[in-house]
């Protein structure tokens, strides 16, 4: 019984997902119909199959991998030193003086002159580790901060009165106060890196890169191809967002 009740939760669930999908579909077809030309947008069954010609490509995967990796690096870092950063404020007002008025700039910055800045430090191949790193880093910083300010100050009190390490009030308060706040800041600063990272691309358009890619369909009015990297870029993202909150939630693995 408990067998057949998953089988429909998980039936209702993902079906409605499917129905979605080829709702949005159908009416993609049908405004692709009524414009009336391929060159202005493409049916998407036209775009499916121009995207599974492109993967039977080594380049393809060569670009997937250039891109993806370049970006995932920036995540990393973004990851690393925004919780360092936040932690040092969080013991030290003197760090949190001096970090608080970069994450604001870098924060009010547009990403287009970041990225046209950019380019006069460093090499367009590395341009989307910057980007990314930039992106992210304000979130990371700002939410890992404030899940440190809103660790339970009598459970910190009654550490101290027990003499807990710093080890043990680390894993059983300050844990578990910041994760959620990490997780958030992670979901929404993941859609972001992959989008600043690839507007970094088509702008400075390092060779074998998804941007660079792009620029070309643009370029030559290859709607097919434009629409077909851009499904890539979204099916990366994605799965990429899915592993890191799998990763994230070690308790559903087990």
């Amino acid at each position: 019984m408990k067998g057949a009740k998953a089988w429909r939760v998980y039936g209702r669930k993902y079906g409605l997902k499917v129905f979605v999908v080829c709702f949005w579909i159908l009416i993609w077809e049908l405004v692709s119909r009524g414009v009336g030309h391929e060159l202005l947008l493409a049916s998407p069954f036209a775009v499916i199959k121009t995207l599974f010609v492109l993967a039977q490509s080594i380049d393809f995967w060569q670009t997937i991998l250039f891109s993806s990796l370049r970006i995932i690096l920036g995540f990393i870092l973004a990851l690393v030193l925004g919780t360092l950063l936040a932690v040092l404020g969080y013991r030290f007002l003197l760090v949190e003086e001096l970090v608080s008025p970069i994450i604001k700039i870098i924060k009010a910055m547009p990403v287009a002159s970041f990225i046209i800045l950019a380019l006069v430090w460093i090499k367009s191949k590395n341009l989307s580790v910057l980007i990314s790193f930039m992106m992210l880093l304000p979130m990371i910083y700002s939410n890992v901060m404030q899940g440190l300010n809103t660790a339970d100050e009598k459970l910190l009190q009654m550490a101290q009165v027990f003499r807990v390490g710093l080890f043990g009030k680390l894993f059983a308060i300050y844990i578990p106060s910041v994760k959620p706040f990490l997780m958030t800041a992670m979901m929404v600063g993941l859609g972001f890196c992959w989008k600043a990272g690839i507007a970094a691309e088509v702008i400075g358009l390092p060779t074998g890169s998804i941007g660079a890619k792009l620029y070309e369909a643009k370029l030559y009015l290859m709607t097919k191809e434009l629409l077909a990297w851009t499904i890539v870029i979204v099916m990366i993202s994605i799965v990429f967002e899915k592993l890191v909150m799998f990763l994230m939630r070690p308790e559903r693995r087990s």
